[in-house]
């Protein structure tokens, strides 16, 4: 009893509430954005069709030659000691098509271990880790293309442990006119081995369509994502949660929290805007309506919900970085590295 007690507290740290249901699925870790462009955007985006490796992980069909022998770093200091961190490289085999192998890993850190009458017994760690095998393979010339992403997933927390298998699937339309579109089914799989016998828990299943436009003759790019098409209501009433605030809210804060059908439509929402005046430097905005209208306190909202960062390419070596508000009480901050081996080979070659 006393173990399950601790599972359920981990099931509770903050990572798990950022984008997600809250609390009805595993494995929601799979749903933490992996890079920093992808977290200055907002947190997801499945249509940016760039040379950028790292946007591959939101849609498979992203996959292309250009990102040959690239390899890509990220680093996620998160909230409460938590580090994420997400590894990949690309390569292309001329019979075989485009492949891309990655690991995405999470670690909660340590926990206090105590028995039933509160006496320190020691310490446990909790961690989560997926991997990534990407294909993709273009379908009609340089317009439309497919992509899969095949993670086998492990995850452990105490002594209780559990594997899982996912798979996402995408779609990626692009034309010479810089209009870029994307469907995505992400996170399609079950457990095999859950963490309690016969305790078989759901994977955050998320149906995906993306659009993105490059102006002709501006240097900017907009982004539009639609999420969770495989449901509607994503409303979370904090005046049903008791752990919300210890003070029953008034009719005014209500009237506030009360969401309408206009409120949930946007919440499937996640805007980009990149500002692109070359191939090398772009500067990006975002913003999320359902982590704003989750996260934020009423009386001060600040920034909660909006994300901005940075890309620059330095000869062989593309960084990038990512803020996204989560809450007045801070932000999370995303670093990205980009490297082609490819052109480091040939170099010495």
């Amino acid at each position: 009893m006393q173990r399950k007690f601790y599972i359920f507290l981990l099931l509770l740290i903050p990572v798990l509430a950022k984008g997600q249901i809250g609390g009805t699925y595993t494995y929601s870790f799979l749903e933490i954005t992996n890079s920093a462009r992808l977290a200055a955007l907002g947190g997801k985006n499945i249509s940016v069709r760039t040379d950028d490796l790292n946007l591959v992980y939101d849609n498979p069909a992203m996959l292309d030659t250009t990102m040959n022998k690239q390899l890509v770093l990220n680093y996620l200091n998160y909230f409460a000691d938590i580090n994420y961190g997400y590894v990949a490289y690309a390569n292309y085999f001329k019979k075989a098509g485009m492949f891309a192998g990655g690991l995405n890993y999470i670690n909660y850190g340590k926990f206090i271990k105590a028995d039933e009458n509160g006496k320190i017994t020691g310490t446990f760690s909790a961690f989560e880790l997926a991997i990534n095998i990407f294909w993709s393979k273009v379908l009609i010339d340089s317009t439309l293309s497919v992509g899969v992403n095949f993670k086998p997933i492990y995850s452990q927390m105490e002594t209780y442990s559990s594997f899982g298998l996912a798979l996402d699937a995408g779609l990626n339309y692009f034309n010479k006119k810089g209009l870029s579109a994307g469907l995505v089914i992400r996170n399609l799989g079950t457990q095999l081995k859950p963490y309690t016998e016969s305790n078989y828990e759901k994977i955050p299943l998320n149906i995906q369509l993306g659009v993105s436009q490059k102006l002709v003759h501006a240097p900017f790019r907009f982004s539009a994502l639609y999420q969770y098409i495989n449901k509607w209501d994503l409303t979370y009433n904090k005046t049903d949660n008791l752990a919300y605030s210890a003070v029953e809210p008034n009719e005014t804060e209500k009237a506030d929290y009360k969401i309408n059908g206009l409120d949930n439509f946007f919440r499937h929402f996640i805007f980009g805007l990149e500002f692109v005046p070359s191939k090398n430097f772009n500067i990006l905005l975002g913003y999320n309506h359902q982590r704003r209208k989750e996260l934020m306190i009423v009386e001060k909202p600040g920034l909660v919900g909006f994300s901005w960062g940075f890309y620059i390419s330095i000869k062989k070596i593309k960084l990038s970085f990512g803020q996204a508000f989560y809450h007045l009480a801070g932000a999370s901050n995303h670093f990205s590295i980009n490297y082609n081996l490819g052109e480091v080979y040939r170099k010495r070659r």
